[in-house]
């Protein structure tokens, strides 16, 4: 990983929004700029000079992770430790994540600065690391590949248990054991397994509901390859299908199929949410749509662009989101199809591709 021109571009970015330093506190955002990936860390940017400052639970760690940066081994909280030293260093301005930072954590914060400087030390700047993380460059493509690789792998797998009887806990559970055999960190979030009316629900969760003998089962999994996360949905149908699950069914799949086809650098979030939204309109299942057609992954299984009714975010070679609407009925079922897709310079890559998104009726 090129942590080095990430963290000229953050710099920058700081820079831009008022601030000499940069103090960066919330993990994901911690690993995008150093590579370390313990739980207690704090990079702090400032003159063209690098820092991490931890705690002595990872001495060795972060000695071996964060290259390019000098590393400070302290007691207490690295972010405040991390504040003292930008202010003992000539800083006379911050850039911090409002968003990832308590009440109490910025008073913490400014207590560890002179007073005189208390005051206007600290600028506000929501999302400015996690604004530079939406664009994936060469290495995060690769692993957010083989990680989709992966659930791809994995669903074709978990078919031959979902059978009449099983409960949603064991599919999800031998999904997950799968998952760590064949190398997954962990699960980018818990697997939703809904089957019968709980297909309905758009996340519920594996219980011990039995899987019946008849009706829709929704699995939406992910997982965690070298601190990057993949997600998918896909929704099988146990047993003989109705004329309403089939319609429902293919309609879902023609808005998320539009969708995809409308994902391009200049495309705004809220025209390709339309995309999918449109198709569901004209099938009368609108209102079945409930949630938003997707989000941006990376580090974190949610985070930006946000795809949905209105976002005026313009998409950009790089970015990588998923696209999954849905429709659910109350009381009668539910479905949902997911793909993770790159923006390209020309349009989008479905990186999930490798699963299919026919019927399929067990």
């Amino acid at each position: 990983m090129q942590h080095g021109p990430r963290r000229r571009q953050a710099i920058e970015s700081a820079q831009k929004a008022g601030a000499h330093a940069l103090l960066a506190t919330h993990g994901p955002d911690v690993r995008y700029l150093s590579g370390f990936t313990g739980s207690s860390g704090a990079v702090a940017l400032f003159g063209g000079r690098a820092w991490l400052f931890t705690d002595g639970r990872y001495t060795t760690q972060a000695r071996a992770e964060a290259k390019g940066l000098r590393v400070f081994i302290d007691k207490g909280s690295p972010s405040v430790r991390a504040a003292a030293w930008l202010a003992a260093q000539g800083a006379t301005s911050c850039a911090y994540d409002a968003s990832h930072t308590t009440v109490s954590e910025l008073d913490a914060l400014r207590k560890a600065i002179p007073g005189k400087l208390r005051r206007s030390f600290f600028v506000a700047a929501d999302g400015l690391v996690a604004r530079l993380r939406e664009i994936k460059d060469i290495d995060e493509l690769a692993i957010m590949r083989r990680a989709a690789a992966l659930g791809c792998r994995l669903f074709d797998g978990v078919l031959e248990h979902i059978v009449p009887g099983a409960t949603e806990v064991q599919v999800a559970a031998n999904l997950e054991f799968q998952a760590r055999l064949a190398g997954a960190e962990a699960m980018s979030f818990e697997t939703i397994v809904a089957s019968g009316v709980r297909s309905a629900l758009p996340h519920g969760h594996a219980t011990k509901a039995r899987l019946p003998r008849r009706g829709f089962v929704t699995l939406d999994f992910g997982v965690v390859l070298d601190g990057y996360c993949s997600d998918m949905t896909r929704t099988v149908h146990l047993g003989k299908a109705g004329p309403q699950e089939w319609d429902v069914y293919h309609s879902v799949l023609e808005a998320q199929q539009a969708a995809v086809a409308a994902v391009r650098p200049g495309i705004t979030c809220g025209d390709v949410d339309e995309a999918a939204r449109s198709v569901l309109r004209k099938a009368k299942l609108e209102k079945a749509f409930s949630h938003s057609t997707g989000h941006g992954v990376g580090l974190e299984i949610h985070e930006g662009p946000r795809v949905a009714a209105k976002q005026q975010q313009v998409l950009e070679p790089g970015m990588v989101i998923t696209i999954e609407p849905g429709a659910y009925l109350p009381g009668k079922f539910g479905v949902r199809i997911e793909d993770m897709v790159r923006v390209t310079q020309r349009g989008g890559e479905v990186l999930t591709a490798a699963s299919p998104k026919v019927w399929i009726e067990l």
